[in-house]
């Protein structure tokens, strides 16, 4: 077997050019430097093509809703004698720790209380901004992204455990393209994939050092520096290292189970020990109010609000930051969902993390909302000063046992750090190895170096803005490539039941 494919070698070059070119400063390059040029790239993708990104998740929803109701439903993810090889609990773990768990706890409380203060449309501040703001925190975390990573996840799946073939993201496309995707076009498919995935999770990594280093600096005289931020991804990345090498039913698994632990025992006792009452009704009033405004939402643009940049702010940065992830986690989510049918497989991704997602935020961001509207906290005002980072640790800080939950909060972030970081290297390894299910601990540990150091550079180049431009870049070529895998699953499905139609 060839030691190392040509996608291996083509990805790392790549990311080890833009990696060398995050190093050069500004003052050397005033204007070819990887912030500037990068934000100019991105500021002309969101003006050309942000109505894009909102179609493409908007398509990928209908069409995952649209296979629970199919005939498709009952074709298993696998042969038909395959059983599922991880329990409810440990799959619903597992997915949830990689699909967003480090954005979760980083946005929880900082995404609501923004759109508080400053709302899409109307003042800030107020009883009706306060339920805005909830209602678009679950839209941008609810059944969007989680039908962007099942599209992917589902054809991941159904190809490398029913057909039988590598589980490389080009294999998807076959049907469509025929032997070509063994050649030149499928490494560039498969590059695409791993460069999405590189900066797609160097984003969320970037997101976790600096929250992470807000909280100590929250709790201790540490400074909230990218000097920390940096130490921080070293000795994570350690850890995570060390995690990757005991492979996927170990370190993965266990951090994974432990993750959920956690973050249900920090949401149950802020839920309990904070406004009970106001945290339920927000949810169940936020709740339907989201599904009732679910359909205008998904196509809301402001073409004749031109200073209005909240949606490409907000929506399209998150659509584009789901599409950038969905190789990273629909890889991963494939590999721990062999056995379940087509069906259980997409209301398990789309329905249990949205609910529990909407929880957290009602939780988290609605003790926040009420902290600063009903006994007038300065939560955003301490924001403002001392940025996003800082906004969890702000509001734990109001209950009981404040510290002690400050303490559990950052631990959490760490282990879901490790988790993220840990299951990228594993899908990085796969889709560089020709789809090897359990890729060699050499190829993970390079990829582990190189995520790293991806979120080392863009943290030290532009911080938090650097990490959401090469979200919403590496995202446009691989939605193109997702549009494309919908009716390449679609052909086969199709292909697949032919043979029962014409037997009637």
């Amino acid at each position: 077997m060839q030691k190392y494919t040509s996608v291996f070698i083509l990805s790392v070059i790549i990311t080890s050019i833009f990696i060398i070119w995050g190093l050069i400063p500004e003052s050397v390059l005033p204007y070819g430097n990887l912030n500037h040029v990068t934000s100019v790239i991105q500021a002309f993708i969101i003006e050309k093509f942000g109505w894009f990104y909102l179609l493409t998740a908007t398509f990928f929803l209908i069409f995952a809703l649209s296979l629970i109701f199919s005939k498709y439903g009952k074709i298993k993810l696998g042969q038909d004698s395959d059983e599922p090889e991880y329990s409810y609990l440990s799959w619903f773990a597992m997915l949830f720790s990689a699909g967003m768990g480090i954005g979760l706890v980083f946005w929880g409380v900082s995404e609501p209380i923004f759109h508080y203060s400053a709302p899409p449309v109307g003042e800030g501040y107020t009883g009706q901004s306060g339920r805005d703001a909830i209602r678009y925190s679950f839209f941008h975390w609810g059944l969007h992204p989680w039908a962007i990573y099942s599209t992917i996840a589902l054809a991941l799946a159904y190809f490398t455990f029913r057909k039988e073939q590598n589980g490389v993201t080009s294999n998807i496309l076959r049907p469509l393209f025929g032997e070509r995707v063994d050649g030149n076009l499928g490494i560039l498919i498969n590059f695409i994939a791993v460069f999405a995935t590189v900066f797609g999770v160097a984003t969320s990594l970037g997101f976790g050092a600096a929250q992470i280093s807000g909280g100590l600096s929250y709790l201790t005289p540490i400074d909230n520096s990218i000097q920390t931020q940096l130490i921080i991804i070293l000795v994570v990345t350690i850890l995570y290292m060390l995690s990757a090498q005991t492979g996927l039913n170990k370190g993965i698994r266990y951090l994974s189970n432990l993750n959920v632990i956690l973050a249900f025992s920090l949401m149950l006792f802020l839920l309990f020990t904070g406004p009970t009452n106001f945290i339920m009704d927000l949810f169940t009033t936020s709740l339907g109010s989201y599904l009732q405004n679910l359909p205008s939402m998904s196509f809301k643009m402001t073409p004749f609000q031109t200073e209005n940049t909240w949606v490409q702010d907000w929506t399209i940065f998150y659509w584009a930051w789901w599409i950038s992830w969905a190789p990273f986690v629909g890889t991963f989510i494939a590999r721990i969902s062999k056995g379940r049918t087509i069906k259980e497989f997409v209301i398990g991704v789309l329905a249990v993390p949205t609910v529990f997602g909407a929880l957290w935020f009602s939780v988290f961001g609605g003790s926040a909302i009420f902290l600063d509207f009903m006994e007038g906290a300065p939560i955003v005002d301490i924001v403002n000063e001392q940025g996003q980072e800082v906004a969890l640790f702000a509001v734990l800080d109001h209950f009981p046992l404040g510290t002690v939950m400050s303490i559990i909060a950052i631990f959490l972030i760490t282990t879901f750090f490790i988790t993220s970081a840990d299951s990228a290297t594993f899908v990085l390894g796969m889709q560089t190895t020709n789809g090897l299910l359990n890729p060699p601990k050499k190829i993970t540990f390079i990829w582990g170096v190189i995520q790293s150091a991806s979120a080392a550079i863009l943290l030290t180049a532009g911080g938090l803005d650097a990490l959401q431009t090469s979200a919403i870049i590496a995202a446009l070529p691989f939605a193109v490539i997702m549009i494309l895998m919908v009716f390449s699953l679609l052909k086969s499905l199709q292909e697949e039941t032919k043979p029962k139609r014409q037997n009637k």
